[in-house]
């Protein structure tokens, strides 16, 4: 009995199943778009407001706290913007607190996820532009192995590079030159560098980073790049600094 029974459901399922596949088809797909402006601040959300103090509370005593100030507003774009030479120059920044002399520092424009604005520099603003566990990381590559890296950077139009980097690339994605320090490339030679553990995989496309070696990438939370960010301008704003980065012909495209 218990059996027969067992069959009659799995048969009402199976006739339900193929009931519903023939059944329901997309005949369309709409879209609407809502507008969230100051024109929603009008509407009365006491209630609403209210439900929300106690979390608002929580969520600003944890992303309000100022870490420091930023003298422009940046954005990250292609081929170089302040915002992507300022957070390579945070990895180099960084270097001396894991023992390490990196000779230059990429960070990807995939990775810079949000604007920073002129003035005040909230945690909540910093974990807006860093939001992935990315940890900071270093590793070392041949010369001949780097070309075929920057090689790769060209074809992307460019990514987040440190203030040791002076690359020209073409509008086609092509590299035209490359110098580190001011020195071309010796494909001989070894070079150390700074990056962030995620592009170790090859990840964006830069298969190259799959070349590196004696790599030095702490697990810990404490290395994530967002809190490196942080203890950056927080070390700028014990000195009286303001943050700035400024566009330098880093990466250059020509025709």
């Amino acid at each position: 009995m218990k059996k027969t029974m067992f069959l009659v459901v799995i048969a009402a399922m199976l006739m339900t199943m193929t009931a519903c596949r023939h059944h329901y088809e997309v005949v369309s797909v709409e879209r609407t778009r809502i507008l969230i402006d100051s024109r929603w601040d009008a509407a009365d959300n006491t209630e609403l407001t209210q439900f929300l103090a106690p979390y608002k509370h929580d969520v600003d005593s944890v992303l309000g706290p100022v870490v420091g100030h930023l003298a422009r507003n940046m954005s990250p774009h292609r081929p170089e913007s302040e915002l992507s030479n300022l957070l390579p120059d945070i990895l180099m920044w960084a270097a001396k607190n894991y023992g390490e002399q990196p000779v230059f520092a990429i960070y990807n424009m995939g990775g810079i996820r949000n604007d920073l604005i002129r003035g005040e520099v909230t945690y909540g603003d910093v974990l807006d532009v860093a939001p992935f566990e990315n940890k900071i990381a270093f590793a070392t590559m041949s010369g001949a192995d780097l070309l075929e890296l920057f090689g790769q950077i060209a074809k992307r139009g460019g990514e987040g590079v440190s203030s040791a980097v002076r690359m020209v690339i073409t509008e086609d994605g092509k590299l035209v030159s490359i110098k580190l320090n001011g020195e071309d490339i010796d494909p001989q030679k070894d070079y150390r560098f700074a990056t962030i553990d995620y592009l170790l995989g090859g990840a964006d496309q830069m298969e190259a980073f799959k070349k590196s070696r004696d790599i030095n990438a702490p697990k810990e939370a404490s290395n994530n790049t967002r809190f490196i960010i942080m203890d950056y301008f927080r070390a700028m704003e014990k000195e009286g600094k303001v943050v700035d980065a400024q566009i330098e012909g880093r990466v250059t495209v020509v025709k």
